[in-house]
């Protein structure tokens, strides 16, 4: 079969909540994939940002294989002895006293706020059902009711009603916005360090060393969702790290498993995460030895072949090159390490007309909020490749 028959049976019998671009990849391998049809392509959106190793890592795929001969599943309810290890290396290696390991990003986050809550109550002495949380405007933290229930975007939250209360927002990069927000039932601050759903959207400079201090002298948790931004995309293993922050709680996925698998974790420390206790959270995959084994080898690769290092390296690169470009469609180039996004002028017709164009010259990238292509390749990609891939958007641009 063709591109076209599984796209033609997937629009029969999927469901229509996404509008992918019509490609059917087939194989993949570090940052390039192969359609159905033997067309390759570079893949500049890494599974948002899930595959920062590359595609297929074979060092992660190796892992993966050796854990499933083994044990693959035991859930919490008896012990495996791959999570403990597992849980040492991530704390050792993020700087925290204790993780929860979960399966998806919104997971993840659902977690953090379930915790924060506890915490509101069982260690700062907010009155019982009144704890709130603090989001920003523009904010992506994932699909579930809850999460949806702090979204300002009308495609997340329309139709979805009745809403989870408890939640503020507030602007993002807006340090009076938050100060003016805090009161006394306030448990926590949650907030993207980068915002990449709404089209990699960078603060201003010291906006979240700012907030981490308005949160500590207002006795409030700071939690980081580094889900995508985290694990290097951004050039530092964690994107708080490039304000000298260390934030209460911080969520990460996606890239903990390199694309092979679902793995997040909720990262704290003892007096935060020490408020729950048995039966009070958990996951049946969460903690599984098949993903904690696949997210030490991950870890592994990240620091071991120096793929932060690269994407820092890398991403100023790619960053100098997409701001040199010469076209009239374009507004700006914004993003911090191999994550930019490519700003279009509201007259340029839309982001996902030069999408469908590159992936015609053979380069896949997402639109996003109409204007904005994201830029988010796999962390292994070289110098080389990025000029192959300028030449590419220059091609694409150019033709309209």
């Amino acid at each position: 079969m063709n591109s076209r028959d599984y796209i033609d049976i997937e629009e029969r019998y999927g469901a229509h909540n996404y509008h992918p671009l019509d490609v059917v990849v087939e194989k993949a391998s570090g940052v390039w994939v192969w359609d159905v049809d033997g067309k390759k392509y570079m893949d500049c959106l890494a599974a948002y940002s899930a595959v920062n190793q590359g595609h297929c890592h074979p060092r992660i795929v190796a892992a993966m294989r050796e854990q499933s001969d083994k044990v693959t599943l035991t859930s919490r309810a008896f012990r495996n002895p791959v999570w403990p290890l597992f849980a040492r290396q991530i704390c050792e290696l993020l700087d925290y006293e204790m993780v929860l390991p979960m399966n998806s990003g919104a997971e993840a986050v659902e977690t953090a706020i379930k915790t924060a809550r506890k915490w509101g109550y069982k260690v700062k002495g907010i009155p019982k059902n009144r704890a709130e949380i603090i989001v920003c405007s523009g904010n992506f933290h994932g699909r579930t009711i809850s999460i949806i229930s702090f979204s300002d975007d009308p495609s997340s939250f329309e139709n979805y009603g009745p809403f989870t209360p408890g939640f503020k927002m507030v602007p993002f990069g807006d340090l009076e916005a938050l100060k003016n927000a805090i009161n006394a039932n306030t448990a926590a601050f949650l907030v993207e360090p980068i915002q990449g759903e709404a089209g990699v959207v960078v603060p201003p400079a010291g906006y979240l060393k700012g907030a981490a201090e308005i949160c500590r002298k207002n006795r409030v948790l700071l939690i980081a969702d580094e889900i995508q931004s985290g694990l290097g995309r951004t050039g530092k293993m964690l994107a708080s790290e490039h304000e000298g922050v260390k934030p209460d709680m911080i969520t990460i996925g996606k890239a903990l498993s390199g694309g092979l698998y679902p793995v997040s974790a909720v990262l704290s420390n003892r007096d935060v995460l020490g408020v729950l206790e048995p039966g009070s959270h958990g996951s049946t995959y969460g903690g599984n030895p098949l993903a904690c084994a696949v997210a030490r080898e991950a870890l592994n690769v990240l620091v071991e072949e120096k793929m932060v290092e690269n994407a820092a390296e890398m991403g100023a690169y790619f960053m100098h090159q997409l701001q040199a470009l010469d076209t009239p469609h374009i507004d700006f180039v914004r993003g911090k390490g191999l994550w930019i996004g490519i700003v279009l002028k509201k007259d340029a017709g839309g982001a996902r007309r030069f999408c469908e164009a590159l992936k015609e010259h053979g380069l896949l990238a997402k639109d996003t909020h109409e204007t904005v292509i994201r830029l988010a390749p796999p962390l292994v990609i070289t110098r080389k490749e990025i000029d192959w891939a300028v030449e590419k958007i220059k091609t694409a641009f150019s033709s309209f």
